[in-house]
């Protein structure tokens, strides 16, 4: 899951990554990344949050928001995250129906 460039959320108060294709990412799976990397994470389970820092929110869809006005700490955290659970090599969630 390739990651457009990481912007200025419409409400500015934080920092969004959106990939390039929506898909349904396994939370499951990225949160057990974060936990074994000692990330606190939080299962809400349609969404993630995990402390890095920054606060980040990870959604099914892939949706990276990062609660920061620093766009520079937004950008290492993306990668940090990009590192530590390899979403780009993660498969698509499968255990729902097709989505729409």
């Amino acid at each position: 899951m390739a990651y457009r460039e990481v912007r200025l959320c419409s409400g500015s108060g934080g920092f969004e990554a959106i990939p390039d294709r929506p898909r349904e990412l396994d939370l499951t799976a990225v949160r057990k990344a974060l936990e074994a990397a000692r990330i606190p994470t939080l299962d809400a389970r349609v969404m993630l949050l995990a402390t890095l820092p920054p606060e980040v929110t990870i959604s099914r869809s892939g949706r990276l928001m990062f609660k920061t006005a620093d766009e520079r700490l937004a950008r290492q955290a993306l990668q940090r995250l990009l590192a530590l659970t390899d979403l780009e090599a993660l498969p698509p969630n499968r255990s729902r129906g097709p989505s729409r």
